[in-house]
């Protein structure tokens, strides 16, 4: 039937594609598909694209043919593939006398259509009738294993003396098998060696998140790849594929229960995977003149930090570091082969109520690519990526995670402390190398998740405890932690005068009344600055700005000891290590690309070192001792705090040794301990190593307000 409608039969049609393939030339007069005819036959590959665009401005019969390739795709695909392997046989001539020729001129050709009209949203798919060609852009989520599909089956008859051969083509999925040979009755047999069988594999096709309209779920279709498609994609990859509207049961065609429920597939003809890392977000010359005009303004650092998140009250360097996270520093690919990281990961430590979900909210909507989920994940999938059992073919499909979605983007995660534990193994990977690799039931991958996190983290005791490290405070190994550029601590703590502030600036914020809860830049402008900023800039560090991170690196690490001689012990603490170091160059970076500046000046090296001493202050102060301490962060126990316990320790040693029954007055330990350690009116601290040791087991406590050592 469909035949039927063609303009033209498939020889006609098989003619006219030859004559477009070899006779079509470009603006130059350069006849580009006769030079990638050649180009695929020295590479041996079976495929030709061709723009759709081309086809129908050729002259003024192709138009009525590429207007036909949308309703019947199917007849014309196997025209165009009967031309090619026509012209691919005439080309190669003698040469087909040679095995790896005569092979590969018998294989099976594809001339594939793309940059069709008929667009389509996922969500719009089920609006186009059967057999329709469209073009949909999407997200690749899952990928099946690779399979054979059946499509010519040929059956011989089992009676030796007959041995007719039968061949049957596989159209739509299924096929009638002879029972009996029509010469001789005898039972037929299928022969799977002279059968012919594709390379087939299932993917799905998932909504992007910068798509999805707010509060819905995201929508889905499979994909179905043939042939020399099968490696074109694979999980994370932002594709735009052009495909024929299929249908199927809704309960699996392979298990042969058909039912009134049917859903549609993909038959997928092309697939391209964009190089542009935004290509949903057109700049136009207008865009970018305002985007020009913008990055001229006087204080531009401070309307693009004003304009995240702007009805949260504060704040300001936490919404600082987001903005230079969004901006990202420079990827750079050394001389060894080795790669450093650009992008900006930043971690939010705080108690309930600090606005830390807000805050992410609003990045994932700012973030040209961004994504919001929590630290649970939507799926088996989580945050990195995992391999699931297919429902519908049986076997073991490799699903992307979030992180791998956000694949040269934002990925926003609340509750990042609640992850499970095959993300909390694999997460290390994605944070430095910034890959994600998976080696389960036969499936070994490596997955792309050049990704900034912006991640927020809850406190174990739901409130954050200042005397405890960082790590002690939440649910997540110094490992994890170390990775991140920036960790803010947030605390609710009660001030009247702040309270005043936020409570003013929250009332009127509601009724409508405050200015500043308007972002001085528009979201839509500042999306497209971002992107603008991360597609053509790329910041080089300069000798001044190296010069000031240099001295700050230096300058932190000489060892912190106390400036009176006498007092004592004196600690030896680390401040800084090389990972702030390098977090450092990427800030620095960032804030040039903000401003569009070719080269990191001494200005924005010394704004990032102003940025990254607030974050020492909070993540690394040792509020017992007073000193900054980055091992809290690096280890999950400062080096002031195991200093401390190590002295306790001692001096209940020291003490059991002159005592008769080896025992040791708990007051006595606490009062000399706490003038040892300077910490008079801070006795609980003392209290809190004594409680440590006794549950390490070196130490008991015996009736009568005594302390007893466990050793040996």
């Amino acid at each position: 039937m469909v035949e039927k409608a063609l303009l033209l039969d498939l020889d006609e049609l098989s003619e006219k594609y030859k004559e477009f393939i070899q006779f079509y030339t470009d603006e130059s007069g350069e006849p580009i598909y006769r030079k990638s005819l050649g180009q695929m036959i020295e590479d041996q590959r079976n495929s030709l694209n061709v723009d759709w665009e081309h086809l129908y401005n050729f002259n003024s019969e192709f138009r009525e043919i590429a207007e036909d390739i949308i309703i019947h795709p199917s007849a014309h695909m196997k025209a165009g593939s009967a031309a090619l392997k026509d012209l691919v046989s005439d080309l190669l001539g003698d040469l087909v006398r040679e095995d790896r020729y005569r092979i590969y001129s018998k294989g099976r050709f594809h001339l594939r259509f793309y940059n069709i009209p008929t667009k389509a949203s996922l969500r719009d798919v089920t609006k186009f009738s059967i057999g329709r060609l469209v073009e949909i852009g999407g997200i690749i989520t899952r990928v099946s294993a690779i399979y054979d599909k059946l499509v010519r089956a040929v059956f011989v008859c089992t009676n030796p003396e007959c041995g007719r051969i039968e061949s049957v083509d596989i159209i739509g999925g299924k096929f009638r098998p002879p029972e009996r040979c029509p010469e001789c009755n005898s039972p037929m047999r299928f022969d799977h060696e002279l059968s012919e069988f594709v390379r087939w594999r299932s993917v799905r096709i998932q909504e992007r998140p910068e798509d999805l309209p707010p509060g819905m779920m995201p929508e889905h279709i499979d994909g179905v790849l043939l042939d020399d498609l099968v490696d074109e994609v694979k999980p994370g990859d932002r594709v735009k594929v052009t495909g024929i509207i299929r249908i199927k049961p809704a309960r699996g065609e392979e298990r042969g229960s058909e039912g009134p429920i049917y859903r549609r597939y993909l038959e997928v003809i092309h697939a391209d995977v964009p190089n542009r890392i935004y290509e949903k977000l057109e700049i136009t010359p207008e865009d970018e003149e305002d985007i020009w005009k913008l990055a001229s303004k006087d204080g531009l650092e401070e309307l693009i930090v004003k304009s995240i998140a702007p009805s949260i009250f504060g704040w300001i360097e936490v919404k600082r570091a987001i903005a230079y996270a969004l901006f990202g520093g420079s990827t750079k690919f050394l001389l060894d082969g080795s790669k450093v990281r650009g992008e900006i990961n930043i971690l939010m430590v705080g108690d309930p109520g600090v606005a830390k979900s807000q805050l992410l909210k609003y990045t994932s909507q700012l973030a040209p690519r961004g994504l919001y989920t929590t630290g649970k994940g939507s799926t088996a999938a989580g945050l990195t990526a995992a391999v699931v059992r297919d429902s519908t073919i049986g076997g073991w499909t490799l699903e992307a995670g979030a992180l791998v979605l956000a694949d040269r983007g934002v990925a926003c995660i609340d509750e990042f402390d609640k992850m499970n534990e095959d993300d909390r193994r694999s997460i290390h990977e994605a944070m430095e190398q910034q890959t994600i690799s998976i080696a389960k039931a036969g499936i070994v991958a490596t997955l792309n998740a050049r990704t900034t996190i912006i991640a927020a983290a809850n406190p174990k005791k739901g409130r954050y405890d200042d005397y405890v490290s960082i790590a002690e405070n939440i649910n997540l190994p110094p490992t994890i932690l170390s990775r991140f550029d920036l960790v803010f601590i947030m605390k609710d703590r009660p001030r009247p005068e702040a309270d005043n502030m936020v409570a003013e600036h929250i009332l009127i914020t509601r009724m409508g009344r405050n200015p500043e809860a308007k972002p001085p830049i528009d979201p839509p402008l500042l999306k497209k600055y971002i992107a603008y900023a991360r597609q053509n800039i790329d910041p080089i560090l300069t000798e001044g700005a190296a010069r000031k991170i240099k001295e700050f690196y230096i300058e932190m690490r000489k060892p912190s000891v106390s400036s009176e001689e006498e007092r004592e012990p004196t600690f030896e603490t680390i401040a800084i290590t090389p990972r702030q170091l390098e977090a450092l160059i990427r800030l620095s970076e960032a804030r040039a690309r903000m401003h569009l500046r070719k080269e990191v000046t001494e200005e924005d090296a010394e704004r990032s070192i102003q940025l990254v001493k607030i974050m020492l202050e909070g993540a690394s102060y040792d509020v017992v001792s007073g000193m900054l301490d980055i091992t809290g962060l690096m280890t999950g126990v400062s080096f002031p705090a195991v200093k401390r316990r190590e002295l306790v320790f001692q001096m209940i040693r020291d003490l059991a040794e002159e005592s008769e029954d080896g025992t040791v007055d708990r007051e006595l330990v606490v009062k000399k301990a706490a003038e040892k350690l300077n910490l008079e009116h801070k006795e609980y601290v003392i209290e809190d190593i004594l409680r440590k040791l006794n549950e390490d087991g070196l130490i008991i406590f015996p009736p009568g307000g005594k302390i007893r050592l466990l050793e040996g």
